[in-house]
């Protein structure tokens, strides 16, 4: 298994949400390999509150279309854990990243119809050939949740040193009784997010807009420390 990096910040930074993947599926074996790595996630008091649901193959394109089908609906989302209300000033971080993605890729505001493909397009995950959905058990709170989400950024990050790319999706759990059905995944547990994950397409678009990041001297405070 070839390992294309092991520097870690090198992997942070090759790191972003891909949108376009080619149609290559990701050997078992890999996939095996980054969930084993996300063991070693910190949690709280070691309790280790994830749980994976992998999809692939004909399991995974009957997923995508139930999915699609409820999208193209219009069924309103229902996912496990509500979805956030953002501040002003926090949402138009997202908005701005929208602008530059679909300028990228040569849509415009009034282009309704390569919009709504679009769309479509994001509720099959980006067309990516696997998925991983997180879970845990319905019992546990914020700070599992939290828990989750580090184990998340560790296959993240470990996936670009095998040369994959991921997106961490919404869309993936915005019907959860759609998953129950499909991936055995009991009532008990609670579904908290999912990972597109497969090989990107490198020269699509949406996968090379530039997204900048706020600085650090905005987000930062230092006390206690020598000029």
């Amino acid at each position: 298994m070839r390992v294309i990096t092991q520097d870690v910040r090198e992997a942070i930074l090759a790191r972003r949400t891909i949108r376009a993947y080619r149609p290559d599926p990701v050997p078992k074996d890999v996939l095996t390999e980054l969930l084993d790595l996300a063991r070693y996630t910190p949690s709280w008091g070691n309790t280790q509150p994830w749980e994976f649901a992998v999809a692939g193959g004909e399991v995974w394109a009957q997923l995508k279309e139930a999915m699609l089908q409820r999208f193209q609906a219009g069924t309103a989302p229902y996912p496990d854990i509500p979805l956030p209300v953002f501040p002003e000033g926090i949402r138009a971080r997202s908005g701005d990243n929208g602008r530059r993605m679909l300028e990228a890729m040569g849509i415009s505001r009034e282009d309704r119809e390569a919009r709504r493909r679009w769309s479509d397009y994001g509720a099959t995950f980006f067309g990516a050939p696997n998925g991983i959905f997180l879970h845990m058990d319905r019992s546990l709170g914020p700070w599992s949740v939290l828990d989750i989400g580090m184990t998340m950024q560790t296959i993240m990050i470990a996936a670009v040193t095998y040369g994959l790319g991921t997106s961490p999706l919404f869309v993936m759990v915005r019907y959860p009784d759609v998953l129950r059905e499909m991936l055995s995944i009991p009532e008990s547990q609670q579904i908290v997010c999912g990972i597109a994950i497969g090989y990107p397409d490198t020269e699509a678009p949406q996968n090379n807009f530039e997204r900048p990041r706020l600085p650090l001297e905005s987000v930062a405070t230092w006390h206690g420390f020598e000029d």
